[in-house]
């Protein structure tokens, strides 16, 4: 499934890598903790976290994760939004908390 598929589906705002909605995601993974998210998630990952400053790209871009989705209208750090513009990996936002957004993202993936 596509990000831009996920974004219209689970009502997601972009707020930066728009010319990464294209990319294929091959699951997901959530957490607020960077050495867990760099130990466990998997390349083309969606990752969803409460996190919004810009070592969250530094890790998206270490694991290859296809975006990350930034839960409980949190603002992305303006570092965040940069990286995630210059990489072409979408920052989506929800106003929904991490274990709606997980079980939301699980049965449209359950169901492909």
């Amino acid at each position: 499934m596509k990000i831009s598929d996920i974004a219209g589906k689970l009502n997601l705002k972009v707020i930066a890598g728009e010319g990464g909605l294209e990319n294929e995601i091959t699951g997901g993974y959530t957490s607020d903790l960077l050495s867990d998210v760099i130990g466990n998630a998997k390349e083309g990952n969606i990752w969803i976290t409460l996190q919004t400053h810009h070592n969250v790209m530094a890790v998206a871009m270490l694991k290859d994760l296809s975006a990350v989705i930034i839960v409980r209208g949190l603002k992305a750090s303006e570092e965040a939004i940069k990286k995630g513009n210059e990489e072409n990996i979408p920052v989506l936002s929800s106003t929904d908390d991490s274990f709606t957004v997980t079980g939301r993202l699980y049965k449209l993936l359950e169901m492909e």
